[in-house]
Order: structure tokens, then C-alpha cells, then sequence
């Protein structure tokens, strides 16, 4: 889709839509305590980006991320200075890119589960790296690294390090988050497209 063609009425209206639901979306978190500690919340706020994507582009699915956390920080301002809200739209796009670009060019089911893998594979490597350079240091400022680690070390002993950290509890967080997402949004895509494309 060219930028003439994104900029529609329609594109930007449903742009808007999707980032209001996905920035509505990440007000409802919910732990995943067996894999990372209760600090880490997990929210379903990508589905809506990812639909968009899907319909609009890799562009829109940009746009749409943006819009999102803009509507969330609306809801609920900052409680990081805006890094955790920089880093989710980091790991946002790490997902929807990825996904966004492979369906351009194989608009096919195969080609949407392919994006979706990669897209997963993506947001789980960025989100590592992303915690371990960003996240992790500047928490640290209000919750003592030590803490942190223990705290991951708690659910899994082989924890003793951010490194450690990042791929055995942060790493697989992110991979869970991305199966979810990638399976309700391939559960609702085509019933929502259809609407889309009338």
C-alpha cells in the first residue's frame, strides 16, 4: 500500500480504531508466574496492531503500535519515565514488522503463519536484548538488580545474571506472548478482513 493510499479516510480512521482497542488492551495485564517473575504482565494489546498490519501493511502496523501507546498513556500515564512504553513499541515492532513484511508479499495462510513465526522469534530476541541493555538497568533504580534476580531465580535456579535473566525468563515470556497474539489474531483476521475490505 502506497502512503496515498494509507492516508485514506477510512486507513486512518481504522488505524485509530486498532491502536484505541490495542492501547485499551494493555490496561489488562496478567503474570505468567511460572516462567517470569509477577512484575512481568502479560497483555493481548498487539492482537488489534497485528489485524491492522495485516490489512494495511507493515506501515499501518507502525502507525497503529504509535497510536496505541499514546491512547494507553492517555488511560494511564507513565509510571517509567516513558521507557517501558518506548521499549513496548520497540518489541511491538519487533513482532509486527517482521509479520507485516512477510504477508505483503505471500498474502497467503502459509505466509501470515510464517510472518507470525518470525515475527515471534523477533519480539522474543529484541525483548531479551532490549531488558537486558534498557529495562533491567533502569529498574534497577527503584528495585535492586539483586532482587530482580532473585526473584528469577525463584522459578528458575539456573538464574544469576541479567544474561541468564533475560533468555531464561524474559526470553520465553515474550515467545508465549507471541504464540498467543499470533493465534487469536489468526482466529479472528479473516472474520475482520472481510469487514475491512467491503
Amino acid at each position: 500500500m502506497d502512503t496515498k493510499k494509507l492516508f485514506q479516510v477510512k486507513n486512518v480512521v481504522l488505524m485509530g480504531m486498532f491502536g484505541a482497542i490495542g492501547g485499551v488492551l494493555m490496561l489488562f495485564e496478567f503474570p505468567l508466574p511460572f516462567i517470569a517473575p509477577s512484575f512481568y504482565g502479560l497483555d493481548l494489546s498487539e492482537i488489534p496492531v497485528l489485524v491492522g498490519t495485516f490489512a494495511m501493511g507493515p506501515l499501518a502496523g507502525v502507525i497503529t503500535e504509535v497510536v496505541k501507546i499514546l491512547v494507553k498513556l492517555v488511560l494511564k500515564p507513565t509510571s517509567t519515565g516513558f521507557v517501558g512504553e518506548f521499549a513496548n513499541i520497540c518489541i511491538g515492532c519487533a513482532l509486527i514488522l517482521p509479520a507485516g513484511l512477510i504477508y505483503k508479499f505471500r498474502k497467503t495462510k502459509k505466509g501470515a503463519i510464517a510472518g507470525m513465526a518470525v515475527g515471534t522469534v523477533c519480539m522474543a530476541t529484541v525483548g531479551a536484548v532490549l531488558n537486558a541493555v534498557v529495562m533491567l538497568p533502569f529498574y534497577s533504580n527503584f528495585m535492586p538488580l539483586e532482587s530482580i534476580l532473585e526473584a528469577g531465580a525463584a522459578i528458575n535456579p539456573a538464574i544469576g545474571s541479567v544474561w541468564t535473566f533475560v533468555l531464561l525468563a524474559v526470553a520465553p515470556f515474550n515467545l508465549v506472548k507471541g504464540v498467543l497474539v499470533s493465534l487469536m489474531t489468526a482466529l479472528v483476521y479473516k472474520r475482520i478482513s472481510v469487514i475491512i475490505h467491503k
